[in-house]
């Protein structure tokens, strides 16, 4: 297997995209997933890969898929937070030993460039006008953001003890096709369809910004060929918009079915942004979504699996 990527969680939402993206740019890629409920075969269908089922915190495993990587995606991870919130063991065993089992095997593998995935939560909540850049602090308020703020902390003194680059990467809410249907825009768009009232936390205050997972896979690429190992990088979709404003526009787009107010979220931040200005420059990077035109082809995709 000399000279290929190995992508952890490549059976995921954002894994499967990042699977498809980097085919496309002549990678040879291996992809490790537990195939848990969020992992799932059928979004690998048809796709020249081989696919290792296996746990990111199987060290002999791990070892013996970074020895020859050439690149290795971190992209593994529990990532509801509402299940954090339910059983928190599962995000520290998988977010934070997994993630210190891969970032460790390729730094004593010598792996050129190791990715980590984190998220834009870790920082907490932000304020009205204010974007978090690479080194503000770390305010965690929910259980999986919690896991990935560790899992940094961990990985950082692998970067600092052992010397090893890796590149550390924050994004903003992705969306787009193969989203389990837990998370928020899938999960909206099934109550639409089904003509049910679309749920959201307390009033929908509370602020996202959206970057579809193509724009996403497309800024990994960029720092494969663009970047330096050891970089960090922030994607934004620079796309903020209340879960109300979101919800409404998938109510018009399904025939206006009404909205439902519940209790809010525990953990729930009022509002998550980054500043991406320095990675869109370095990289030559830019989203190209329509967010509308986006929840526009979502619906049409959930009305023709719900027909057949």
């Amino acid at each position: 297997m000399a000279g290929h990527t190995l992508l952890t969680g490549g059976a995921g939402f954002i894994g499967s995209t990042l699977a498809r993206h980097l085919l496309a740019a002549g990678h040879r890629l291996v992809v490790l997933d537990k195939l848990t409920y969020a992992g799932n075969r059928e979004n690998l269908q048809g796709l020249d890969l081989e696919l290792v089922v296996g746990d990111v915190c199987d060290k002999d495993l791990v070892r013996e898929l970074v020895a020859d990587s050439e690149v290795v995606i971190h992209a593994a991870a529990e990532s509801h937070v509402t299940r954090s919130h339910q059983n928190a063991a599962p995000f520290i065993r998988s977010n934070i030993e997994g993630s210190r089992v891969i970032v460790q095997s390729a730094a004593d593998a010598g792996v050129p460039h190791c990715i980590h995935l984190s998220t834009d939560e870790v920082f907490g909540a932000a304020a009205v006008g204010e974007r978090f850049g690479f080194y503000d602090t770390h305010r965690p308020s929910n259980a999986y953001a919690a896991s990935k703020a560790s899992a940094e902390a961990f990985l950082q003194v692998i970067r600092k003890r052992d010397g090893y680059p890796f590149s550390l990467v924050r994004m903003t809410n992705n969306y787009g096709p193969r989203q389990h249907e837990e998370k928020a825009i899938p999960c909206w768009i099934n109550h639409a369809l089904q003509g049910r009232p679309i749920p959201i936390h307390g009033q929908g205050t509370a602020e996202r910004d959206w970057l579809h997972v193509d724009d996403f896979a497309q800024g990994i690429l960029k720092i494969l060929t663009h970047g330096v190992p050891g970089e960090t990088h922030h994607f934004s979709g620079g796309n903020s918009r209340s879960n109300r404003e979101v919800a409404e526009m998938i109510a018009r787009i399904c025939g206006a079915p009404s909205i439902q107010e519940g209790p809010e979220r525990p953990g729930q931040d009022a509002r998550y942004a980054l500043n991406d200005d320095e990675t869109r420059t370095k990289l030559d990077w830019q989203p190209t979504q329509n967010f509308e035109g986006n929840l526009v082809a979502l619906v049409a995709a959930a009305r023709k699996k719900e027909a057949s």
